[in-house]
């Protein structure tokens, strides 16, 4: 079972045991089917398939069904198992991202296509996809459509971010709608799968859902900051990372918009419009002035007003205390970039 200090870390603050007792007793289901449910015939495609799953990582998805399927009965065997859907599809999506990224390293491990190879990554990915398809049709007609819609949008939106914002779209508004398709849909459909195999009403798995898109936006642009302003590597990778590989996310693409005619925006603007900051000295600049910067503070009020659009989302739930869990994960996106 997860300890306190992962669920900690994800902002999730428990008003009631009960309800955080029967988070866990679902988060350590779903540890236990993760492990058996990639078992293949093949010992090789099991190691590389099990990888990332043993790595660990948030289970932020699983945590949103576990906690969107307390506005009904979370004690349903198919909670587990929409959690797993969610959590496979998530895990595909890295082993594909790791090639794309030609990254080394994820979470704190080799990735899989370090350690074995691009294609045996990319299989990989493909074989867990196939796993969730697997299982959501062990959960019905309308599970297979959704985890295939989601599969759908996260694809979009993976090409839109591979493509670029086309000429005449604004970077700022190409980048949101990529958090939205890559990030927030996801996260949108294991909210949505909680309320739906919990059993909850439609208008209120339909709020859940609401809540997960705004969330997985949030979540994503968070740590998009954090990977500037921390110190230390809070955000499981060294400081300045996406700086240093050309990433543009959202204090960059401000950075780079803004019309401000003082020393120190016009030379994070000429360091940033250059592209990749890999010289040492630069990137130690650049970052300095990122996180003294009016496009950081700017980037600070975006989060936080995705945040508060979360909140919004759950109007239509019952104030009790696994609505009160939603809405801190609301206030600890909204602290944790300061």
């Amino acid at each position: 079972m997860r300890g306190a200090e992962e669920l900690t870390s994800i902002g999730v603050d428990f008003v009631d045991p009960a309800v955080e007792a029967s988070a866990r007793a679902v988060l350590a289901a779903v540890e236990d089917e993760l492990r058996s449910c990639v078992a293949s015939a093949d010992p090789m495609v099991t190691e590389a398939a099990r990888h990332l799953v043993e790595a660990g990582g948030k289970r932020f998805r699983p945590l949103l069904v576990a906690l969107g399927a307390q506005f009904g009965d979370p004690t349903d065997p198919q909670v587990v198992q929409a959690a797993v859907v969610m959590e496979l599809t998530h895990l595909a999506t890295l082993y594909h991202d790791d090639v794309m990224d030609e990254a080394p390293v994820r979470r704190g491990v080799r990735s899989a296509n370090s350690r074995w190879t691009n294609s045996v990554a990319i299989l990989v990915g493909d074989y867990l996809f196939a796993r969730a398809a697997d299982i959501a049709a062990e959960l019905g007609t309308e599970a297979v459509r959704l985890q295939a819609r989601t599969f759908a949008r996260l694809v979009h939106g993976q090409i839109a971010e591979t493509v670029g914002p086309r000429s005449g779209v604004d970077p700022v508004a190409h980048y949101l709608d990529v958090l939205a398709e890559k990030t927030g849909s996801l996260i949108a459909t294991s909210a949505r799968f909680g309320g739906m195999f919990g059993g909850a009403t439609a208008e209120q798995t339909e709020a859940l859902a609401r809540y997960g898109e705004k969330m997985g936006i949030a979540f994503q642009l968070s740590d998009d900051l954090i990977d500037i302003a921390s110190e230390s590597e809070q955000s499981g990778k060294t400081p300045g990372t996406d700086l240093r590989e050309g990433v543009p996310t959202l204090p960059v693409l401000y950075a780079l918009a803004s019309d401000d005619t003082d020393a120190a925006a016009t030379r994070l603007r000429e360091i940033l419009s250059a592209g990749p900051v890999t010289d040492d000295a630069l990137h130690a600049e650049a970052l300095c002035l990122l996180r003294e910067s009016a496009a950081m503070k700017r980037a600070r009020e975006t989060v936080r007003s995705y945040a508060e659009e979360a909140r919004e989302r759950l109007a239509p739930l019952p104030e009790n205390a696994t609505r009160s869990a939603l809405e801190s994960l609301c206030d600890f996106i909204a602290d944790r970039t300061g």
